[in-house]
C-alpha cells in the first residue's frame, strides 16, 4: 500500500503532468472534501466544485515546472487517518514568465477502500505583515 506522504507527492506529480483525473482521483469523493486555496476564492467545499476548479486549472496558461519541498515534509500516519504538512516551492510558468513562490502545504488524508485520499488540503502564501507591526517575535526581544 502506498504510504500518506507519497499518496501527496503522486498528487504533486499529477498536478505538474496536468492530469485532472489523476488529480481528482486522489480526493476523498464527498461533499464534505474541504480545500483552503492559495488563490482568490480562499476555499473550495465538496468534491463537486473542487474538480471543477482542477478542470480550470488544467485548462489554464499555469504551468508549473516543479514541486518541491523545502521544510519537513512532516508526517504522521494512523491507520485510518494521516497528515502531511510542511513548506513548499512551486517553479511556475505562464507565458514566456517564470516564478516562484513559497506556500505552506498541509494535508489530512483519510483511508478509502485500503487507499489514502485527501479529506482536507491547506495551501497557503505567506503574509509579509499581517498585523502591520512586523515579526512581533522580533520586536518583543528588541
Amino acid at each position: 500500500m502506498v504510504s500518506a506522504l507519497a499518496t501527496v507527492e503522486q498528487h504533486y506529480q499529477v498536478i505538474i503532468n496536468k492530469d485532472l483525473e489523476g488529480i481528482c482521483s486522489k480526493y476523498h469523493a464527498t461533499e464534505q472534501t474541504y480545500v483552503v486555496l492559495e488563490g482568490p476564492r480562499l476555499t473550495t467545499v465538496g468534491y463537486t466544485k473542487i474538480k471543477e476548479g482542477w478542470t480550470a486549472f488544467c485548462a489554464s496558461a499555469i504551468t508549473l515546472q516543479s514541486i518541491e519541498w523545502t521544510e519537513g515534509p512532516f508526517v504522521q500516519e494512523s491507520s485510518e487517518m494521516a497528515w502531511v504538512a510542511g513548506i513548499i516551492r512551486l517553479c511556475i510558468q505562464i507565458g514566456d514568465k517564470q516564478f516562484e513562490n513559497i506556500f505552506r502545504s498541509s494535508f489530512v488524508l483519510v483511508k478509502v477502500n485500503s487507499d489514502w485520499k485527501i479529506q482536507h488540503e491547506h495551501v497557503s502564501v505567506v503574509h509579509p505583515d499581517p498585523y502591520g507591526i512586523g515579526d512581533w517575535k522580533t520586536r518583543a526581544t528588541n
